[in-house]
């Protein structure tokens, strides 16, 4: 059935047939009341605000259509009954009932949502005729696979003529089977000019949540300042020439701890209503201090939390960049300076965590707490505009880092202050207060001290991500 310009319209095939007795139901109707139910208003009007007619009393007039002398049944009242007389007759003549005919999919599609990202830095010089098999891990699982590769930092046009992903097996060598030549505009190579950013178009098939995705990329020609990231913690591979189309690992003899041009991962969950939750931050989100190859940032963690839980919000991207500040360029773009690429322009994004302002505070460059408030102000009224959440992370204690003094930390306990009352949040989650001491609140727990008195080990890392409520990702 279809609807048009307020009329209800039956397009019925031989097919249908098996499916009618699910879709028309031929007991009569009773309305239900009871003591002290409101009466139904009735509505004159369609949706479009063109007048119809609704009939008070609705018995009579079915009856008044069915008296003697009226003539032949017609409109969609006809029509249902030659159906069921149609389908009667077809019983009558069959010893096996009629074969339902199989639910039809829904039409609804789930949009994008991003699955692993990385915020772009400078990272040295291109060079020519390098291939880069880099390995991410994903978050939430889905079909149409898009990576976004970047020249955010380049002062030249970056050409790849060749890139393909596929699933890791061990090492550089990826599962046979699974490598997949990516396109971007249905062509195998693509030019991004200097400053910008490029989306491949969706690879065909399934690809799991939480598995290790292999993107292979090959510059013909790269030359003058790199874009990429660079504290993966994740071991990738390089080589001379292109051998992007090979499963093999024969071709991928030298390591990197970095991610080459390469900055987001996208897919189109199974599920719709699926968002994302980016997490905005420095080297305490990017993952310092926790175990390489393990994925054990406190992302990570949360990652796995969301998949545990079959929560609405799946997809986690990793935005920190270590020693990065909210105000000040220097290590990266300042927060401010990098939201709307690393942040607003990443697709399916439901919430943002803000956690970072510790590197504004601990680096006397004047910072006080009212200027590090301004900031996270503005990065709020941003993301609202956006349409999206902020949820805001206290800041945590760092005694025992050589730039640690008794003013940084009196900063840190005002914006905490500040953060905690919430007033241009959508929500808060206490990272301060997983973090300290019992026994001195200006320290980090010994247990959960990465060992320099700053950043969380493996298990803190966990605890953080544990501290998330999770209900508060879905704004």
């Amino acid at each position: 059935m279809s609807s048009r310009n307020g009329r209800l319209e039956e397009r019925m095939s031989p097919d249908d047939l098996g499916e009618t007795t699910d879709r028309i139901d031929t007991r009569p109707r009773l309305r239900r009341t009871h003591r002290g139910a409101r009466p139904r208003r009735r509505r004159d009007h369609d949706p479009r605000g063109m007048r119809r007619h609704v009939p008070d009393r609705p018995d009579a007039t079915r009856r008044a259509r069915h008296a003697p002398g009226l003539g032949p049944v017609t409109g969609r009242l006809g029509r249902v009954c030659r159906v069921v007389a149609a389908l009667l007759t077809a019983v009558s003549c069959q010893s096996a009932p009629a074969r339902a005919a199989p639910p039809r999919p829904s039409a609804e599609r789930a949009p994008e949502v991003v699955t692993w990202a990385a915020s772009a830095d400078r990272r040295g010089e291109g060079t020519a005729d390098r291939g880069y098999r880099l390995i991410v891990h994903t978050s939430v699982g889905g079909t149409g696979l898009r990576v976004r590769v970047t020249n955010a930092f380049g002062d030249r046009p970056l050409t790849l003529d060749s890139a393909y992903a596929g699933l890791r097996g061990r090492g550089a060598a990826l599962r046979p089977g699974s490598n997949r030549r990516l396109t971007f505009g249905g062509a195998r190579r693509v030019t991004v000019p200097a400053g910008a950013v490029a989306w491949s178009d969706p690879l065909p098939g399934a690809w799991p949540a939480g598995s290790d995705l292999a993107v292979s990329l090959h510059t013909p020609d790269a030359a003058g300042p790199a874009t990429g990231h660079g504290l993966a913690l994740q071991t990738s591979y390089t080589g001379r020439g292109d051998h992007t189309a090979e499963d093999s690992a024969r071709s991928w003899g030298q390591t990197t701890g970095s991610w080459w041009y390469l900055d987001a991962v996208s897919v189109r969950p199974s599920r719709a209503g699926t968002g994302a939750v980016v997490a905005l931050g420095d080297s305490l989100t990017d993952g310092w201090a926790s175990t390489s190859d393990r994925n054990h940032r406190w992302p990570d963690y949360l990652a796995r939390r969301l998949d545990t839980a079959h929560a609405s919000v799946q997809g986690v991207a990793d935005e920190g960049i270590s020693g990065n500040k909210v105000l000040a360029d220097g290590a990266g773009p300042s927060a401010l300076h990098r939201l709307d690429r690393d942040v607003l322009s990443l697709p399916g994004v439901r919430t943002v965590v803000l956690f970072e302002g510790i590197n504004d505070v601990k680096a006397h460059t004047g910072v006080s707490a009212q200027d590090l408030i301004a900031g996270y102000r503005r990065i709020a009224q941003r993301v609202h505009a956006a349409g999206k959440c902020v949820v805001a992370a206290t800041l945590g204690p760092f005694e025992g880092w050589p730039e640690w003094d008794p003013a940084a930390d009196a900063v840190r306990r005002e914006v905490n202050r500040y953060i905690r009352a919430g007033g241009d949040f959508d929500a808060v989650t206490d990272f301060d207060r997983t973090l300290r001491s019992p026994d001195d609140s200006a320290r980090l727990r010994p247990s959960l001290d990465g060992g320099d008195h700053l950043h969380p080990n493996d298990k803190g890392m966990r605890a953080l991500a544990d501290t998330v409520d999770i209900a508060g990702l879905r704004c």
